[in-house]
């Protein structure tokens, strides 16, 4: 057998690029169409803002101007400005950029060199406009490819630098921006940055108390047990409350005004301070479930050049502070044991209210004990011949595998949807949970019902959430059910279990409803799949003649090979989203009490769900 060659004209450099546009999911995480808060297109604009950030810190600038007309986005700052001699190479040349230079930038978060470069090389239109010393330089790049500079040596335009892109839909493919999820974005950076003002088309954003303001604005005044412990240090700020009936425990954490969805070293130090700070003060060896119980919170810290577990930086892998401070977690258990424990000391109210919801979580804890053992041993049995689930091998808490992000559990009914999807799915991404039949309607149920119904029990251990949603094992949750009367009463039954017993799941935008085609439509040489009569017209428009036009009654009908389409890459997901004006428990009395006239135009508002259909099939 001949040996193939191996010589230098095997050997090739990509420039940097190719590499960025060849590996793109090494860069900014998974790639998306926008239906997901994770997806590229705002890592994108994230690491645009996040430069802009670093100016405002460093008390340069205190407005941020974003403007986003369909694919096209502006971010501007009035910070110092690029130097006029770097604006190409800060955003063309890898590990270029002044955050190397600590005393510049000393708890920055962009500091990789790579942000600025991975947008250019992932937008097919890029410009950057640095203004400063009355002077001002642009350059535009096509694909990271420098097309035009331009240089004036006299300007009345303010200070400040000016990037706009258009992400690359060979890339992102049929990508929309949803304001929700930039709205959400931006909020975090002025709740983390008070006194910043953030301008989004139009809309101003702005915060003068920090993390409370976020815990605020993100529950409902009536749901909060005792008004909100705001604590802040040089390096950290904790806002703190309880929940009147929220079952789960709730976190926001921020290092470096990076949101780490994943938690990290600084979030379990911080649970386990809290835990550690009221065993303390009660006296008493409270078991941690029950401290942390149904209590919501946020914490943000400053480190010294962080250490991530991913790119994407949603995971805090660092154990020290930097320079001469202690340890994360030593650092955390100090300060909120001393200026927690104070302010408990000052407001005996407060801390009344939290004995007792740590008492009553105990009580609850201990009725549960015996069913919850007994759920467990058949979870454990189950999921050794669990037909429900044909699971997926890789999962979100794989923090090494770059397609983590990607992995979805389908939520499915009857045996033939479910089969279609097991024999059409990527058996690495992507898992399938099989109901029977309808669900229980959980409302107003306690949590008791999770452990003795055994579809919600394995749907649970299946999830992996019954502690916390740090080890939930699927990046996205995906309702895949017809589009007729039963079909639409199932989402409801399942939202409603999400909303009763893991809200988190939906506030962290972890739940979506499967999108599926209505109609299919064809000749003999093209077949085009059709969500909405509109699209059926513009199908039978272009393919000209009289093509066949099938409507699809049920997921059932959908053979496995068509399947592929729709759960492949050009997957179409609608997030399941909150009102935050509305409260959980106001959200489910509407949803699942007695029935009003006014539920069906509640759900369309709320909760963002496939309107059209919603409508075509009235509940």
């Amino acid at each position: 057998m001949a040996q193939s060659q191996y010589t230098e004209e095997n050997i090739r450099s990509l420039d940097w690029k190719e590499h960025i546009r060849m590996r793109p999911g090494m860069y900014i995480g998974k790639l998306g169409d926008g239906s997901s808060a994770d997806d590229g297109i705002y890592i994108l604009l994230k690491e645009v803002i996040d430069n802009c950030i670093d100016e405002f810190v460093m008390g340069a600038g205190k407005t941020i101007e974003i403007t986003i007309r369909e694919d096209k986005v502006t971010v501007r700052d009035y910070g110092r400005g690029i130097p006029l001699g770097k604006v190409v190479e800060v955003v063309s040349k890898m590990n270029t950029g002044g955050k190397y230079d600590t005393r510049a930038f000393k708890k920055a978060v962009g500091l990789n060199g790579v942000g600025t470069k991975a947008v250019n090389a992932l937008s097919t239109y890029f410009r950057v406009e640095s203004n400063r010393d009355g002077k001002s330089k642009a350059a535009e790049f096509e694909t990271g490819d420098l097309k035009n500079e331009e240089f004036l040596e006299e300007t009345s335009r303010k200070r400040g630098t000016k990037v706009t892109f258009t992400p690359d839909e060979t890339i992102f493919k049929k990508y929309k921006y949803r304001s929700e999820y930039v709205e959400r974005m931006l909020r975090n950076y002025v709740y983390l940055n008070p006194g910043l003002t953030i301008v989004f088309n139009g809309e101003k954003f702005h915060s003068e108390n920090g993390l409370k303001d976020l815990l605020q604005d993100n529950n409902s005044a009536d749901d909060l047990l005792y008004p909100i412990i705001h604590l802040k240090g040089e390096d950290i700020e904790v806002a703190l409350t309880h929940s009147k009936t929220q079952y789960s425990e709730e976190y926001h954490s921020f290092v470096n005004g990076q949101h780490t969805t994943q938690g990290g070293t600084h979030q379990s130090a911080f649970r386990e301070a809290l835990v550690k700070t009221l065993r303390d003060f009660y006296g008493k060896n409270y078991d941690p479930s029950d401290v942390r119980k149904s209590v919501i919170s946020a914490i943000s810290i400053k480190v010294m050049e962080p250490v991530f577990e991913s790119q994407t930086k949603t995971k805090l892998g660092s154990t020290d502070m930097g320079g001469n401070l202690p340890t994360v977690r030593t650092y955390i258990n100090d300060f909120v044991g001393r200026e927690l424990d104070n302010y408990l000391h000052k407001n005996p109210q407060t801390a009344e209210l939290i004995q007792r919801k740590i008492q009553q979580a105990e009580r609850e804890r201990k009725e549960l004990s015996g069913i919850r053992k007994l759920a467990r041993e058949r979870a454990k049995k189950a999921s050794l011949h669990n037909k429900k689930l044909r699971d997926c091998r890789v999962h979100l808490d794989n923090m090494k595998n770059d397609r983590r992000l990607e992995t979805t559990l389908f939520i499915t009914e009857g045996d033939s949807a479910s089969g279609s999807i097991t024999k059409s799915r990527d058996v690495n991404t992507q898992a399938v949970f099989s109901l029977r039949g309808k669900p229980l309607n959980s409302y107003g149920m306690s949590k008791k019902i999770v452990y003795e119904n055994e579809e919600f029990n394995l749907l649970q251990a299946a999830l992996n959430i019954e502690e916390s949603l740090e080890d939930l094992r699927y990046n996205n949750i995906v309702i895949a059910t017809d589009a007729d009367v039963d079909g639409m009463h199932i989402r409801l039954l399942l939202i409603t279990f999400f909303l009763q017993f893991f809200p988190e799941i939906i506030k962290e935008g972890h739940l979506y409803i499967l999108q599926t085609p209505l109609f299919r439509v064809r000749n003999k040489k093209e077949t085009i799949y059709c969500y909405s009569e509109e699209e059926k017209r513009e199908a039978v428009k272009k393919l000209k003649g009289k093509p066949e036009i099938t409507r699809f009654k049920g997921l059932g009908e959908i053979s496995p090979d068509e399947f592929q389409h729709f759960i492949g890459e050009d997957i179409r997901l609608e997030p399941v989203m909150l009102d935050k004006a509305m409260s959980i428990e106001e959200l489910l009395k509407f949803y699942m009490g007695k029935n009003t006239p006014d539920r069906q135009e509640f759900i369309i508002e709320n909760l963002k769900v496939e309107v059209d259909l919603v409508e075509e099939n009235q509940l």
